[in-house]
């Protein structure tokens, strides 16, 4: 929208209102908002009943599928490559803020556009989560339900600038889980990743220019204030454990003054206006033709065909890169990637074998990296100690040797499957220990074929904030195409493994027997990890300090 225009959609209007009152606007007087208190203290609340007591803010970190009615699934965790050849970030994403009185259908209207936009990778950030820690004084109000949760005092602007900054540029960010029953800040935080479009919905969405200013494309939800009465007295009363005194004195107390002094004159910024939230069809596909259009234009394709990993570097240099670093290949290993090559050996014997060639990778790799004679229990270079992150499936293979070696190693794991459309690595899950950045990270891959998998988990490691010089690719094998797309784009981690191969097929897999490791080594009928598991899952490995994607 052009700078200064507000574009205001209405539709035919609904049917009568369910609600026996009458419509308030955000004028109107005090008095008349007692007089629609009355009534729905009358009609309404005996319906209500209280089915829960204890809810918490609503990021999307807890719903990681949406389903739109066409059954398309939308994933608001994940996404296709966000960066170039050379791992470096290809386009900011494109952040919508949706705005409006509490209860408007804000919500609503984020997962209509959701649907309708049949894009599949979609971050939906809630302003809900930023609410401040209250002090013991603050925390008594809140008891006796006579803190203003309303005004912009009560947020946390510092560290929700820094979130949507931080999603908008592809990388982790940790959003709080707000406990509206205890009015505190839960333990575990979510962790959330940018998308190719970002939503970010509150009361107050638009209040600080510093952040509306990094909004592509602004909203504005318009709802009558006695539907939003209505609605804020049911979700109240059944979500939150909320009386319904309670909710109405605040009501009156703050969140009407809080609606006509902050909320009500975000109108005028707003690129689009809202009519009646989520029930205004025209309103939705109208935006989401808008953000079609800008997608478009900036280059985004929902098919993942921004750019192509398989067809880099068609003509490869003739040296091996700096980087790479073949271990001690004795006889014992030549033996058995001649066996692979001519595919004669069998399941039993592939995994006796493949079991001690690891054992012998996780040795050296560990002889390499501390040179100077330093424990793997000990610090290095400044560094914490070893961490293992595994790429599933055959990742997972290497955990048990990297375990034997260093005793109290924590694990990461990272679910990054091929698109067979595209044949572009897409990222379905992820589970990192809290302060990864704080350790020496093996990264463990069985086989690398065109890098494409494990360059995106380098990108990942880089996004938690892991130096680059702090990372450490493990495999059996490498192709040699994968060795010179991954030294191009991440020249100080350093890659290590048994042996390179030097041809690839035309689906970009080593020309290997070795190219079913993951049926060998887990089996052709083990059932594969869901796409993504939530963060009440527990953790197989025992790690307590974890964090889920």
């Amino acid at each position: 929208m052009g700078d200064g225009q507000i574009l205001t959609v209405i539709s035919a209007p609904p049917d009568a209102s369910k609600l026996n009152c009458n419509s308030l606007r955000s004028s109107e007087s005090t008095s008349s908002d007692e007089v629609l208190v009355n009534e729905l203290t009358k009609d309404l609340l005996p319906a209500l009943r209280r089915t829960r007591t204890r809810t918490i803010s609503s990021s999307k970190g807890e719903d990681d599928i949406v389903t739109t009615e066409s059954g398309q699934k939308v994933y608001t965790k994940g996404r296709p490559p966000w960066y170039d050849l050379a791992g470096k970030q290809l386009k900011k994403s494109y952040l919508i803020g949706i705005c409006g009185g509490s209860a408007s259908g804000k919500t609503t209207v984020a997962k209509k556009i959701i649907e309708r936009l049949e894009m599949p990778w979609v971050t939906v950030l809630a302003m809900d989560s930023f609410y401040k820690v209250l002090n013991e004084e603050q925390h008594q109000l809140a008891a006796k339900q006579e803190y203003n949760f309303d005004h912009p005092d009560a947020f946390d602007f510092e560290l929700l600038r820094e979130s949507l900054v931080r999603l908008r540029e592809g990388k982790s960010v940790e959003v709080p889980v707000y406990d509206f029953s205890t009015h505190r800040r839960a333990k575990n935080p979510k962790l959330m990743y940018g998308a190719d479009i970002i939503i970010f919905e509150g009361i107050l969405a638009f209040h600080k220019s510093e952040i509306s200013d990094l909004m592509d494309l602004k909203v504005f939800v318009d709802t009558d204030s006695d539907i939003r009465l209505a609605r804020r007295l049911e979700r109240d009363i059944a979500e939150r454990g909320r009386d319904a005194t309670g909710v109405l004195e605040q009501y009156l107390k703050f969140v009407k003054p809080a609606f006509d002094m902050f909320i009500a004159p975000e109108m005028k910024i707003a690129d689009i206006i809202v009519p009646r939230g989520g029930e205004n069809t025209v309103a939705i596909d109208l935006i989401v033709r808008q953000i079609k259009n800008q997608l478009a234009e900036r280059g985004y394709y929902s098919n993942g065909k921004q750019h192509s990993f398989a067809a880099f570097h068609q003509s490869l240099p003739i040296e091996f890169p700096s980087s790479l670093h073949i271990l001690r290949e004795t006889s014992l290993e030549k033996n058995l990637f001649r066996l692979i090559r001519t595919q004669k050996i069998t399941r039993n014997d592939f995994l006796l074998s493949s079991t001690k060639h690891i054992q012998s990778l996780m040795e050296e790799s560990m002889r390499f990296v501390f040179s100077d004679g330093l424990e793997g229990n000990e610090k290095a270079n400044g560094r914490h100690k070893i961490c293992g992150v595994s790429i599933m499936r055959t990742g997972e293979y290497l955990e048990r040797s990297l375990r034997s070696v260093v005793k109290d190693c924590k694990i990461g794991k990272l679910l990054i499957k091929t698109n067979k459309f595209t044949s572009e690595p897409e990222l379905y899950y992820l589970r990192l220990p809290k302060n990864i950045c704080k350790y020496k990270i093996f990264l463990m891959d069985a086989i690398v074929s065109s890098g494409a998998a494990a360059m995106m988990a380098i990108r990942i490691l880089l996004d938690h904030d892991v130096l680059e010089e702090d990372i450490v690719l493990l495999s059996l094998l490498m192709a040699e195409r994968g060795v010179h797309s991954l030294a191009y784009a991440f020249p100080r981690v350093q890659l290590l493994t048994i042996s390179v191969d030097k041809q690839i097929n035309e689906h970009f897999r080593t020309v290997l027997g070795v190219d079913d490791f993951d049926e060998n080594c887990v089996g052709p009928d083990c059932e594969v990890v869901q796409l993504v598991v939530s963060d009440d899952d527990p953790d197989k490995d025992g790690e307590d300090d974890s964090s889920s994607s």
